[in-house]
């Protein structure tokens, strides 16, 4: 090792103690203080091996622990070493460690035996990566993501959002300044905690709550400090904790949905803090893109269960959602796009999507990070992705026996936030429950054919495949009716070219009333028209076309050939308009 090369700037002692926490590390001795001493890297030393240069580093010292690392210590330090770690013991004495410090001006840091020095160099490297970004001129500009999932939380909460990493330095946060207190307008200002507030937090064993698991951590309002009321959860990827978010509650009480849609954000929040910390696509951003491709029939189910550690062959469902104003009739599949790419818009204007392209993708970005959260939080190795206008939510690894029934309440949950806090009239559609992901694409067909019937009625605005399955069947059997010309009735294109030169309104009276079923005063109600009026346009039918409506094959085959020809609105009786394509 170069003696002379200086390791890049890194994390100082104050935030090494911040991040790791008690009693995972416990300060022996700072003879300089915590500030000024800083770690750019950290060595390992075994105490039968010969030290080397460790210019600011952090050296971890094993193979020995308590008084009898003493030597090795005092080694370390002597070839440069700003801090040491210890394993002790409760009963050792510190005092030698204590002088070993105030000779070589070397931090002396102890650590409990369990711990694992693997985990800890682990943590201690993340801690380093973190703050050195922090110093990099280009880390003003913070992840766009991470506060795009802050604006979500506060949507959802009705919170003041904060999202911070292991050392406490604010990554992103909230616009929402509803009553904010003290400590979230420095730590803002500052873009980390304030000194005493964190001491107050660690006094109070918040974060040591937080380091130890996925529960959500409340902090009572405490007016005297100018706290208000709080919750906060940590962040975490296996067993190494990343950060935490924080809701800051302002003149209104949170929503009664806050800890669980905290606990979905935690987990939506894991992965993109480690693409900000290794700067790489995250896992979560492969995983989506990959899932777009899976459920446009171009990865095989087996891999992509495989790159997602699913379960093959758990049952599985899709979530359609479909977006206000460019709601489309027919399906609506995701763009074919590289690995890794973001979502594709759709490249026509015949949804609306592209009118305003700027507004559509911060609708749709907003969406995504809604039913992001929500589905985190329902289950742990949901996904999202975009495709055109619509939104995918997979639900891999279902428990045995869930029925679509289950899977509505989750969706109706969604369109509600969707409604209340993002200001957006959505459509959820909920594809069947399929035995494995080899079957996923069943249940992807059978959302996106329920959507495209809920968003033509408008009338639902959350449905499964069992709501609407007639509606699905007679949109299909027209489907199949159009695809060969061969089979028409001539005599009701005669009634159609009729009706369309004299605008008579025959066309509209007979859809009336075959979706009556052949019930003339229910017809006649719907057409707003007197019984006699409607019995003489019938008549006025039969005599143009030929048609007998008292025949039921004739009737039935008029029917779908009307509604064919008219658009499939009158299937809900509704049969109010005389436009049709000729």
């Amino acid at each position: 090792m170069d003696e002379t090369a200086t390791p890049p700037v890194g994390a100082n002692i104050r935030q090494l103690l911040l991040a790791l926490g008690e009693p995972v590390i416990d300060l022996v001795a700072a003879p300089v203080g915590l500030e000024d001493v800083e770690v750019g890297d950290v060595a390992i030393l075994d105490a039968d091996e010969e030290p080397e240069p460790y210019q600011a580093h952090l050296v971890l010292i094993i193979g020995t622990r308590g008084r009898r690392a003493l030597r090795v210590a005092r080694a370390a330090a002597r070839h440069g070493a700003a801090a040491v770690f210890v394993k002790m013991d409760p009963d050792d004495d510190r005092e030698a460690l204590k002088e070993l410090a105030e000779d070589t001006g070397t931090v002396v840091l102890g650590i409990r035996p369990e711990v694992r020095w693997a985990h800890l160099d682990s943590l201690v490297r993340g801690v380093i990566a973190d703050a050195r970004r922090a110093g990099e001129p280009e880390s003003a500009e913070q992840p766009a993501d991470l506060f795009a999932l802050a604006e979500t939380v506060s949507a959802l909460t009705g919170g003041n959002i904060s999202i911070e990493d292991a050392t406490n330095r604010v990554l992103a946060y909230s616009r929402s300044d509803d009553g904010v207190d003290e400590l979230r307008r420095r730590s803002i200002l500052g873009w980390e905690g304030p000194a005493h507030y964190l001491a107050l937090l660690r006094e109070w064993g918040v974060f040591e709550r937080l380091r130890a698991g996925g529960e959500v951590v409340r902090v009572e309002e405490r007016a005297d400090l100018g706290i208000r009321r709080r919750l906060a959860i940590g962040i975490r990827v296996q067993d190494q904790w990343l950060g935490s978010i924080w809701i800051q509650e302002g003149s209104a009480p949170l929503s009664d949905t806050a800890e669980q849609d905290l606990v979905g954000a935690a987990r939506a929040a894991a992965l993109l803090l480690v693409r900000h910390r290794t700067g790489t696509p995250s896992d979560l951003q492969v995983e989506e893109a990959l899932l777009g491709r899976m459920l446009d029939g171009h990865i095989d189910p087996g891999t992509f269960a495989t790159r997602i550690g699913a379960e093959l062959t758990k049952p599985a469902a899709v979530v359609a959602f479909a977006l206000p104003d460019i709601a489309r009739s027919d399906p609506a599949p995701t763009k074919r796009r590289p690995t890794g790419s973001a979502p594709m818009a759709p490249a026509s204007t015949d949804d609306g999507a592209s009118a305003d392209r700027p507004a559509f993708e911060l609708r749709r970005a907003e969406m995504a990070s809604l039913v992001t959260v929500h589905a985190g939080a329902f289950r742990r190795r949901a996904l999202v992705a975009a495709g055109g206008s619509r939104v995918y939510m997979l639900l891999p690894g279902l428990p045995e026996g869930t029925g679509e029934g289950m899977v509505a309440g989750l969706a109706g949950d969604i369109v509600r936030s969707a409604e209340q806090r993002l200001h957006l009239d959505v459509r959820a559609a909920v594809g069947s429950v399929v035995d494995g992901l080899d079957s996923i694409a069943a249940s992807k067909a059978d959302a996106d054919r329920v959507l495209g019937i809920i968003a033509r009625q408008g009338d639902r605005r959350v449905a499964t495949i069992a709501d609407v399955r007639s509606e699905v069947l007679v949109t299909e059997t027209l489907a199949l009716l159009e695809q060969h010309p061969r089979l028409r009735d001539p005599r009701i294109t005669v009634l159609l070219a009729y009706d369309h030169e004299h605008e008579s309104g025959l066309v509209p009276s007979v859809l009336a009333y075959l979706a009556a079923q052949c019930n003339m005063r229910a017809a006649a109600r719907l057409l707003h028209l007197h019984t006699n009026t409607l019995r003489y346009r019938l008549k006025r039918a039969e005599t143009i076309s030929g048609i007998d409506l008292a025949d039921p094959h004739q009737c039935l085959f008029t029917h779908l050939q009307l509604l064919l020809e008219t658009g499939p609105a009158p299937l809900r009786g509704a049969a109010h308009t005389s436009s049709y394509r000729h």
